[in-house]
């Protein structure tokens, strides 16, 4: 369901406590956003009249009153994305202080053409703001782009590499087109949702503007619900979710390899560690090194090298008397 109204005034009436699943919103930025391409120096042309800007004085107590209500709305291990400028994040953090919602992350998403200036450095970022509601694990697909064994061109992990907290993610401009005034890309929401959610979960949008929240969580797979106040952006957004495609985004999505490490984070059981061990012990005996042995076992296990080197000092640490039972011969 999609509601065009006050999206405060909307949660406190259609949606039921502990329902969704994951929330990705923009708020308005509380800046005269309706005067904003004069900044950008864009033709707005093609951009939908009835943006819906909030007063700076307005701004903590707007704030205080969406965020209780997506504290209540969100299902115990529920998360939210809430993407803001700088010059009224302090009210969303202090709203977010009041709560009980807990962060996990502050993301900087970097993007290309930022405001020009010629007395200042250029702004050229946005912050997002990454929560979750106690109560239950969180939803977080840690490989949802890379599996744990991919690496770059200068070997380093693609794993580690994407889930950093800055992201450089462009703009996207889509020139003749119809469009609001302020609009997410597509690469960006992707990323929220694909590691935020799973198929069929609720994806939430207090202020759905271009709808885009909606339509790229309905392309993955996901459902999508929320509110907009304004009639001209609304009745305009909802016909072009009518050629939305149920999980046609899907389609686009790269399948990463099986992980290496399959077994990471799963409980080690007694025997799983004296099996651990015994192979190790057999190993040394054979004339591999330390490192070699741990980086077999690893791969056999799936089990990370960490995990097994902790292992194999725990018991090293320990004092033997009998030299059968050391994990490396006497010299």
């Amino acid at each position: 369901m999609y509601y065009n109204c006050d999206c405060i005034v909307g949660a406190q009436k259609y949606i039921k406590d502990n329902s969704i699943d994951l929330i990705i919103t923009d708020p308005p930025y509380g800046i005269s956003g309706d005067t904003l391409h004069k900044h950008y120096n864009r033709n707005e042309n093609n951009v939908l009249d009835g943006y819906i800007e909030v007063p700076e004085n307005e701004y903590p107590e707007f704030s205080d009153a969406w965020i209780a209500q997506a504290e209540r709305i969100l299902k115990p291990g529920g998360s939210m994305y809430i993407v803001s400028g700088y010059t009224n994040l302090i009210h969303i953090l202090n709203a977010l202080k009041k709560t009980k919602l807990k962060e996990i992350n502050h993301i900087i998403w970097k993007f290309n053409f930022g405001v020009y200036t010629k007395n200042k450095y250029i702004s050229s970022h946005y912050h997002i703001l990454y929560y979750s509601k106690p109560g239950n694990k969180t939803t977080f697909n840690t490989y949802a782009y890379y599996s744990d064994s991919e690496k770059d061109e200068n070997g380093g992990s693609l794993n580690y590499k994407d889930r950093e907290d800055v992201w450089i993610i462009n703009r996207e401009y889509k020139p003749g087109e119809i469009k609001n005034k302020n609009e997410l890309p597509t690469t960006l929401l992707k990323r929220m949702i694909l590691y935020s959610s799973n198929p069929e979960d609720m994806v939430f949008d207090f202020f759905l503007g271009s709808f885009s929240t909606a339509k790229v969580a309905l392309g993955l797979g996901r459902k999508a619900s929320g509110f907009e106040k304004s009639e001209i952006a609304f009745n305009y957004q909802i016909k072009q979710m009518e050629k939305i495609n149920p999980g046609e985004l899907l389609l686009t999505l790269r399948t990463p390899p099986k992980n290496r490490l399959y077994n990471s984070g799963k409980t080690i059981t007694d025997e799983e560690k004296k099996d651990i061990i015994k192979k190790f012990k057999g190993l040394i005996k054979t004339g591999s090194n330390k490192k070699q042995s741990i980086e077999k076992i690893s791969q056999d296990t799936g089990r990370g090298y960490w995990s097994i080197l902790k292992m194999v000092d725990g018991t090293t640490n320990k004092s033997v008397n009998d030299d059968s039972d050391s994990l490396f011969p006497s010299d």
